[in-house]
């Protein structure tokens, strides 16, 4: 699967988001080594601490089926009913990417007219991972 049919993938579950407060929508598309694609939204709350990133999901859903081993994460968001826009991973979810992931997973951004990838290393340098433990 290339760069933009991922991200378009990541586009399409922007659509399922769930941003009542914000109105900023957020779709990604986990891609795993084996070629399956695990696709998350963000989801709000009332209590904002109770917020489910996309990337978040995404990998949760992944790692709740078993899957352990990934490529790359496309990532599309914007303000609801607006196209996509540069939306990069918050800290939280480059985080959990570091968990799972090595330094060379790429991390897919758009807009879908412009898709730039990045390496997790140069989106998280010097990342705390089991290493530092």
């Amino acid at each position: 699967m290339n760069h933009q049919e991922l991200y378009t993938l990541a586009e399409s579950a922007r659509n399922r988001a769930y941003a009542p407060y914000s109105h900023f929508t957020v779709g990604a598309a986990l891609l795993s080594k084996a070629g399956k694609v695990y696709l998350g939204c963000n989801i709000e709350n009332a209590a904002y601490g109770a917020v489910m990133c996309a990337e978040r999901t995404a990998f949760f859903t992944a790692i709740c089926e078993g899957e352990r081993d990934f490529a790359a994460i496309a990532v599309a968001g914007g303000r609801e009913g607006e196209a996509g826009d540069v939306c990069a991973p918050c800290g939280i979810c480059r985080q959990v990417m570091a968990e799972f992931c090595a330094s060379d997973f790429e991390i897919v951004l758009g807009p879908e007219s412009d898709i730039k990838v990045y390496r997790l290393d140069e989106i998280l340098p010097l990342s705390f991972t089991k290493e530092n433990l």
